[in-house]
């Protein structure tokens, strides 16, 4: 699916230079108004398309959402601390940019009547009572940064409720793709090929029994545009495959990818690690006409000689 099934709009990306954001911008760019609004903490310059708008902002100052959103149809919100163990070590800065920031979003769409796509997290249902992972599973966050995904996700519900803003919630799982940037803080999958590339030990944390549904950022772009013209608001949804993976088959199938020799080794599990997760995309798939469409294989592919 295109960008243009959203057209002649003036977007806002929000964390528009960083992964999922530039893809989407990438998606946008041709046929609508694009700003994307970024302080550069994880993101990058050149990763905003030509023809944007870039504006070197943070999302929790109230002067400057209220100038990058000034006459805005559409927001994609995507900026945020994304990382877990960040939220563990730096809880406070964390809540200030992943919910105080939220808020400052939707206030601004509530004063421009605009539209906001937020992206959330498969963080807040915490460890599955079952699976696949239902949009009704209880959530039960295990770290500040679900809590805050959590408390957002709940907030954008209450803006449709209270003031009719259209919002949706999108609960990303484990997405991957190119741009994704290998770090302590980032997708398994990144750290996996750069290790695989460079011909260092592929590092397991655990027994690598542990799953997740990983799902193509191509995936995530194409649930964004649905859920920007879905008459479907007001709600969450998860952005998934419905498959899991382990993750020691995750860094055979790096290996193989990859062509690479370098051995998998494991080594202690991560605290507050869960052990299994899925999505159920069926909602996904009902309302917005959601479908998933790159496999695990193909979508690893994608990264090789990145």
């Amino acid at each position: 699916m295109s960008g243009s099934s959203v057209t002649g709009q003036t977007v806002v990306i929000t964390g528009g230079a960083g992964f999922i954001g530039s893809h989407l911008a990438d998606a946008l760019v041709e046929t609508n108004d694009v700003i994307v609004l970024d302080d550069l903490s994880t993101g990058a310059r050149e990763n905003v398309p030509d023809g944007a708008t870039f504006v070197k902002g943070d999302v929790r100052d109230p002067a400057t959402v209220a100038e990058v959103t000034d006459g805005v149809d559409l927001i994609f919100h995507e900026a945020a601390v994304v990382s877990v163990e960040q939220s563990i070590d730096e809880p406070e800065f964390c809540h200030d940019v992943n919910f105080d920031g939220t808020l400052q979003i939707l206030e601004a769409a509530r004063r421009e009547d605009a539209r906001v796509v937020f992206a959330s997290s498969a963080a807040i249902y915490g460890e599955p009572t079952s699976l696949p992972l239902t949009e009704s599973e209880p959530v039960a966050p295990q770290s500040p940064y679900g809590i805050d995904k959590c408390s957002a996700d709940q907030y954008l519900r209450t803006y449709h409720d209270l003031y009719g803003l259209e919002t949706v919630a999108l609960r990303y799982f484990n997405v991957y793709g190119p741009r994704q940037t290998a770090s302590d803080y980032s997708g398994v999958i990144s750290i996996f090929r750069e290790q695989a590339q460079a011909g260092e030990p592929i590092t397991v944390d655990g027994d690598g029994t542990q799953t997740r549904d990983f799902v193509h950022v191509a995936d995530v772009v194409q649930a964004n545009l649905r859920a920007a013209t879905t008459e479907h608001v007001g709600t969450a949804y998860n952005v998934g495959t419905g498959e899991e993976t382990s993750i020691r088959t995750l860094a055979e199938t790096t290996q193989r990818v990859t062509d690479s020799d370098s051995p998998i080794v494991h080594r202690d599990p991560r605290p507050g690690d869960i052990a299994h997760s899925r999505a159920d995309v069926t909602k996904a798939r009902q309302r917005l006409g959601y479908e998933p469409s790159v496999s695990l294989e193909d979508g690893l592919a994608t990264l090789v000689g990145e």
